[in-house]
């Protein structure tokens, strides 16, 4: 009798982890989604992470849900989607710059590629915490502080986003799901730094 107890805990724990690992591929694909209009991959992100917040919390939600947090969250993610396009065209200049043999020209394309991922990080950040009363002047901020005062769970989510890439590079397809693995990751890391 006892042995069926605990045989049978194992396999719900077992259930439950793979659960979370269908829905963190799910949302992986909604992210794809909610990204194809270009400026609004921050929102698709936010609403990814909150869904995988309430999931983890076993709370409702699903496909609705997610569209309701993507609208709420593209009303002022796109500004920041916007920049973030921005930043990404001045690291390509800078890139460019060190490839012309410009002097000082791998030095500044090393440093902008540097704050590139820096500002990816801390974007995922903001998006982890995101709630539909957040303003993202307000997460921005305080999620580039926490990049650079949690440098371990900063460099735990540059390790998804190398998943990501690699994903991509080996089976194309592959890297939407794993879009979801990312959404996952900066949550994991929010809430380890919550409760440091």
């Amino acid at each position: 009798m006892a042995q069926a107890r605990v045989k049978a805990r194992k396999e719900s724990v077992f259930g439950e982890r793979f659960s979370v690992f269908a829905e963190t591929l799910l949302t992986g694909v909604w992210i794809a989604v909610g990204c194809l209009g270009v400026v609004t991959y921050p929102a698709a992100f936010a609403a990814g992470a909150r869904h995988l917040r309430r999931r983890i919390g076993h709370e409702g939600g699903g496909w609705r849900e997610f569209v309701a947090d993507f609208r709420a969250a593209v009303r002022g993610g796109w500004a920041a989607g916007l920049a973030g396009w921005a930043v990404a065209a001045a690291v390509w200049v800078d890139v460019l710059a060190a490839r012309a043999g410009l002097p000082g020209g791998r030095f500044v394309g090393a440093v902008g590629l540097f704050a590139l991922i820096g500002l990816t990080v801390a974007l995922l950040r903001a998006a982890a915490v995101w709630t539909p009363d957040a303003s993202w002047r307000a997460l921005l901020p305080a999620a580039v502080r926490r990049t650079v005062l949690d440098p371990a769970g900063s460099f735990l989510i540059v390790g998804g986003l190398a998943v990501v890439a690699l994903s991509g590079a080996f089976v194309t397809p592959l890297a939407v799901p794993v879009l979801g693995a990312v959404a996952a990751a900066a949550v994991a890391v929010e809430e380890r730094y919550r409760r440091r």
